[in-house]
């Protein structure tokens, strides 16, 4: 019985550092959902002041839709947990209430099997017409015990009330929480409606001036190529250079596939790989060798892993591009407004490379990650989780 009692009291101590461990993962995932809210909405605003490019719009929109939209889902799911939470504990509340009608029941048996036997002198004549001395000391037992198991079964009840007022204290707390998780649900159900609204009318922007946007996106596939030609150059350059790959650094860079930590806090605006127009479904955009992220202004670019800087150049539509080399493995860190380090530099995971500009009302930061053998690679299978 008592190692039964010790597993579960250590169930009950384990189960809500679970669920606070659940509820802290939970508002880290919403907190940073609301920073990266937070960075499209102001994205917007400047695209909207500086830009005649609908199309970027639509895509910080889109965007800030689909974070919304995993914000609502964070909610959902918050507001389960605390549904969740609130039956747990009206199961606990209804347990309690039992266990006390029980021992109220039994007290009361005890108190009025006391209250017929009130008379002392009535114990005194039960203890002394025992038939020998064994049978005293067990009548005399018998009303010292009931004494005592009444004063023990009225704490009991006492502590037992303070539970119950306690626990029901407890879901007063979680039903106005699951309140103001709704409510914010329902305002973030409202921001998304009109998020949606916003987009469908860049949409029908868009299709009234499919020409203009073809020719946009003709420069910026043009643009695209030529970052690719000079990445490709500079990889290799350095595979012809007299200084010898450092394979154990490859090797390291390799390790930590999908342990890398972001180069800079943002929400990511376009994935890598082929891309195609949001309205025109059939028009295929200038293929992404990497990630595009909405960052805040003057935001700060960290290395993702050790390395030397390779090269820092300038390239139309992407400002200035910092390539740094990890033994077979390159980044490329672009659009970027003052860079931090110079050619032949090295540099450590974390260290600041420079900051981001903002470049037609945007302020997004490209960044690609290539193997010495001048394949791109899909940077978030790199980078870890978020």
């Amino acid at each position: 019985m008592r190692h039964i009692l010790r597993i579960i009291l250590s169930l009950s101590l384990l189960l809500p550092l679970q669920a606070a461990f659940a509820q802290q993962t939970n508002e880290s995932r919403k907190a940073q959902l609301e920073r990266e809210i937070e960075i499209l909405d102001r994205q917007i605003r400047d695209n909207a002041n500086q830009s005649a490019s609908a199309l970027s719009r639509l895509s910080l929109v889109q965007t800030k839709i689909s974070a919304r939209q995993a914000l609502i889902r964070e909610s959902d799911a918050e507001i389960s947990r605390i549904g969740n939470q609130i039956a747990g504990k009206q199961r606990e509340i209804n347990v309690l209430a039992a266990r006390l009608d029980t021992m109220t029941l039994y007290y009361g048996r005890l108190v009025r099997g006391a209250y017929k036997n009130r008379d002392a002198r009535v114990w005194y004549m039960y203890i002394l017409s025992s038939e020998n001395l064994s049978q005293g000391i067990r009548r005399y037992g018998y009303f010292r015990d009931l004494s005592r198991e009444m004063n023990v079964q009225a704490d009991k009840i006492l502590a037992m009330k303070e539970s119950l007022e306690g626990e029901r204290a407890n879901l007063l707390v979680l039903q106005k929480e699951a309140q103001r998780v709704r409510s914010e649900r329902l305002a973030a159900l409202q921001d998304l409606r009109k998020e949606e609204s916003d987009a469908k009318t860049l949409s029908t922007r868009l299709q009234r001036e499919k020409t203009k946007y073809q020719r946009e996106l003709n420069a910026k596939k043009k643009e695209a190529e030529a970052l690719e030609r000079e990445i490709k150059k500079a990889i290799t350059n350095s595979r012809k250079s007299a200084v010898a790959v450092d394979y154990t650094l490859t090797g390291k860079f390799a390790d930590n596939k999908g342990k890398l930590p972001w180069p800079v806090n943002g929400s990511v605006t376009s994935r890598f790989g082929k891309q195609y127009h949001p309205v025109f479904k059939s028009l295929q955009l200038p293929p992404n060798n990497g990630i595009t992220i909405a960052v805040a202004p003057e935001a700060e670019v960290a290395a993702v892993f050790d390395g030397v800087v390779s090269q820092v150049s300038i390239l139309p539509g992407y400002h200035q591009c910092i390539l740094v080399q990890h033994g077979g493995y390159f980044t490329l860190y672009s659009k970027i407004k003052t860079a931090f380090v110079k050619q032949g530099d090295k540099v450590t995971t974390g260290q600041k490379l420079g900051t981001v500009d903002t470049i037609g009302g945007e302020t997004t930061f490209h960044f690609e990650i290539w193997n010495e053998k001048t394949t791109p690679q899909n940077p978030e299978t790199w980078l870890r989780p978020r």
